[in-house]
């Protein structure tokens, strides 16, 4: 997909996810009687309580091992930092909803928001509305490409697909490698595809990058991915960029074609993922794939609180260095991101129980 089809793709999908919740915020107000909701910048019942006030927080979807582990972490962590949060609301892989479940939330009078967006650009509907009411937000995992958040929480996605890239090369000299990419609605899912391939042209020449937009989606995955391997079975390597969503497919797809070898065997295809879930490091552990990018779901719900108290309580941030092994950047939307480390996991370390990925399950 070219640059100018992508920004095409997200500008109407932005439009149209602003013209469902305008909608439906247009019949909420009939309902409600409320002669201008959400048409001002007023005061929402929670922002007035600062750093205490409650917090709401969105989770994109539940039915990756990541996101369930994120879940988990984010009434642990909101106790650890002192955040009243209520229960965890899920959008359900559907932007237009997480648009909704962002004015229910601001709705109810929380003072403060932690967002993992779907859509880099529709989110944007939301963040406008939040800082209309004056509730600061702050954005997991995903970046918005624009509307207005106090920090994004995130790892270097771009660096997900470098590191990607690096291993591949090192294990396959030559050949075809597959990345199964995510939602190209997603800033994670374009800086991820655009990183592997560029590595791989600049630094791996002999290799052919073969594509497949998944869009998070595992079904979409299985099903592309056998179809890719019908014609090309002579694949060296993939790419998952999820391994929430895509490792089960991958390798029941692979094992029904009798293409899954352990690492070692004649005719072994090279894996690396993203996530660093407890099922990647068991895949690790068995020879089935050989590395993935640990994403960190623990540091993602402890900052995201931690920002979000912060940001509640009136404080700002800096681009440099952090006391916790990151660095904060400014993005060309003008906001922060918290750049937090997302380590490299072979059978070397696999086991280190410092990972996340250890300490769950």
């Amino acid at each position: 997909m070219s640059p100018r089809t992508d920004r095409t793709k997200r500008t109407k999908t932005a439009l149209a996810v602003r013209a469902r919740w305008r909608a439906s915020a247009a019949a909420s107000c009939a309902a409600l009687l409320l002669a201008a909701c959400g048409s001002t910048k007023d005061t929402a019942g929670g922002a007035a309580g600062g750093e205490d006030a409650r917090v709401g927080v969105i989770v994109p979807l539940l039915t990756s091992p990541f996101w369930q582990s994120y879940n988990d972490y984010v009434p642990k962590m909101a106790e650890a930092e002192g955040v009243d949060a209520l229960k965890t609301v899920n959008s359900n892989s559907d932007p237009a909803q997480q648009i909704t479940d962002i004015n229910n939330q601001l709705n109810q009078g929380v003072g403060g928001l932690v967002v993992a967006p779907l859509d880099s650009a529709a989110v944007s509907a939301g963040l406008d509305q939040a800082e209309r009411k004056g509730v600061p937000v702050v954005a997991v995992d995903v970046a918005p490409t624009s509307g207005k958040v106090a920090m994004v929480v995130r790892a270097n996605n771009v660096a997900y697909g470098q590191k990607a890239c690096e291993y591949l090369g090192k294990q396959v000299d030559s050949g075809k490698v597959v990345q199964i990419m995510g939602d190209l609605a997603s800033v994670n899912g374009r800086e991820r595809s655009e990183a592997f391939r560029s590595c791989v042209k600049k630094k791996f020449p002999k290799l052919k990058v073969l594509e497949i937009p998944a869009k998070w989606e595992s079904d979409a995955a299985a099903s592309k991915l056998d179809t890719l391997l019908n014609a090309n079975p002579d694949v060296r390597g993939i790419y998952l960029q999820a391994g929430g969503v895509y490792l089960a497919p991958t390798l029941q797809t692979l094992k029904s074609k009798g293409m899954l070898k352990k690492a070692g065997e004649k005719g072994h295809i090279s894996i690396v993922s993203n996530d660093g879930i407890p099922q990647e490091f068991d895949a690790i552990r068995k020879g089935q794939i050989d590395a993935t990018v640990s994403q960190p779901a623990d540091a993602y719900a402890k900052y995201g609180m931690y920002y979000i108290k912060a940001a509640m309580a009136g404080k700002t941030f800096e681009p440099g260095p952090t006391d916790h092994g990151s660095t904060i950047v400014k993005l060309p939307s003008g906001n922060l991101e918290d750049q937090l480390p997302a380590p490299l996991v072979t059978k070397e370390n696999v086991d280190d129980p410092e990972l996340w990925g250890n300490t769950v399950g």
